[in-house]
């Protein structure tokens, strides 16, 4: 199968026709390097006004919205505020933070009588508890305790009456619909409402949660670099979950770590969140930087699975291929792809270019053979196109629909490369994927080292 790489072999590197060959394929990488992202082209998009009216309009829908709303802040609370213009920065601002303050505050008092219908008396379990939360969820409140065995704890309450209000929500979301309708047609799509209520809802199914997180927790037990806190379930019930407590440093403390280590944590930071997809066809839809924490032994834990998922390894596949497609600039391939799935019109004037550099803007990270460092103006660059493609070369994309089964998986993969902007890392990402993508023996020392452990396992 072709490729597109920059040759770094001996007798390339020292014929003149392997010269030749690297020239072509730096321009090459050039040309790719400035589709990656697309900040310009973003800030644009940004300064219409039609995007003004549909923050505007967003928060007014979802200020009703308990936890969907708090995690669409969540969500955008990992773009670069940066990238809005000036002129209308503050009015951003403003908008995000009445979605992500919008969490409802409880009371322990009311929080106790939670753990205590589903569990029994606190002090039959519990030693002490600590009364103020560590952390707040889209649907709840995290707190630290210890068990009667000495054990320390995260203990995940639900808030009282929540599950009513989110299911209302999901009521809702044809309201919210209209209002997309006008920026992405696609967002009005009954199936793709039905995925999203579908996995918004499964956020307050503690149950399934708990079997979730106990199985990556197993799937991670002894990995050399990464570690999932095991949940403990005689002491989980509908409305409470019990997981074993991380003892560790948040995401904006690694953000002063020198480049190396920040360089090291990315590449974990991507093995979990996108290896996993194309290798387990599992993935956790919710790689947001309040999920993951540097646990005392040095290892990188990851919490959290209300938005765990399991994808169909035949639409993985599809993915796979249109990626692999779109690295080697088979952009026909791309085109005929996207037309056989439905996703884009053949009648809707969407050129085949359009759609090559589409994908390179949104996903280009994960294709060039190169360095990137992301930063926050990159990555909230590929969101906002992937999410709002009003740039001219992008218009016709704006008529893409995107398949239901594809919503939460595309949403790991920009939101991923959203939280490794947010901590500024350098890495050659293609030759991470490379692994997924072709199949291929790992070439960083990280990669070699996990397929020790695993070989040995």
């Amino acid at each position: 199968m072709a490729t597109d790489r920059v040759p770094h072999g001996r007798l390339a590197r020292g014929s003149t026709l392997g010269r030749l060959a690297a020239g072509q394929a730096i321009r090459e990488a050039g040309t790719k390097v400035a589709m990656l992202g697309k900040p310009e082209q973003a800030r644009r998009a940004l300064a219409e006004r039609s995007t003004l009216q549909a923050a505007q309009q967003m928060v007014t829908v979802l200020g009703g919205m308990k936890g969907a709303a708090m995690k669409l802040g969540q969500m955008l609370s990992v773009l670069d505020i940066d990238l809005v213009p000036e002129s209308h920065r503050e009015l951003f601002r403003h908008k995000l933070a009445e979605l992500r303050d919008r969490a409802p505050e409880f009371p322990f008092s009311a929080m106790r009588t939670v753990i205590e219908d589903d569990l029994g008396r606190l002090s039959a379990i519990f030693a002490d508890i600590d009364e103020t939360p560590i952390a707040a969820a889209s649907i709840g409140q995290v707190y630290r305790a210890r068990l009667r065995d000495g054990r320390t704890v995260a203990v995940k309450v639900k808030y009282p009456g929540v599950d009513e209000a989110v299911h209302a929500d999901m009521r809702n979301l044809k309201l919210f619909a209209k209002l997309w309708k006008a920026v992405l047609p696609s967002a009005a799509d009954a199936g793709v409402l039905d995925e999203i209520a579908r996995t918004i809802g499964g956020e307050l199914d503690y149950p399934r949660e708990a079997r979730n997180q106990r199985r990556v927790a197993q799937r991670y037990r002894g990995h050399p670099f990464l570690t999932v806190p095991d949940c403990l379930g005689e002491h989980c019930g509908p409305n409470v979950l019990v997981t074993e407590f991380v003892d560790g440093q948040p995401f904006d403390a690694l953000r002063a770590l020198p480049a190396g280590d920040r360089a090291r944590l990315g590449e974990l930071i991507y093995r979990f969140y996108i290896n996993s997809l194309f290798t387990d066809y599992e993935f956790c839809g919710d790689p947001h930087p309040g999920n993951m924490l540097l646990a005392a032994d040095g290892r990188l834990a990851f919490i959290d699975f209300g938005l765990y998922h399991r994808m169909d390894q035949v639409h993985a596949d599809f993915e796979r291929d249109c990626l692999r497609a779109a690295g080697q600039m088979r952009g026909r391939d791309l085109y005929d792809a996207w037309v056989g799935r439905g996703i884009i019109d053949p009648h809707a004037g969407v050129a085949v270019d359009e759609c090559l550099s589409y994908v390179w803007a949104a996903a280009g990270w994960h294709l060039l053979d190169d360095e990137i460092t992301i930063t926050p103006e990159l990555a909230t660059g590929a969101v906002i196109l992937a999410m709002d493609p009003r740039a001219a070369e992008f218009r016709g994309m704006r008529r893409q629909l995107l398949p239901p089964e594809h919503v939460f998986s595309r949403r790991a993969d920009l939101f991923t490369f959203a939280a490794l902007g947010q901590l500024g890392t350098t890495n050659n990402w293609h030759r991470i994927a490379r692994e997924w993508l072709e199949g291929e023996a790992p070439t960083t020392e990280i990669g070699r080292a996990i397929g020790d452990w695993r070989a040995a396992c």
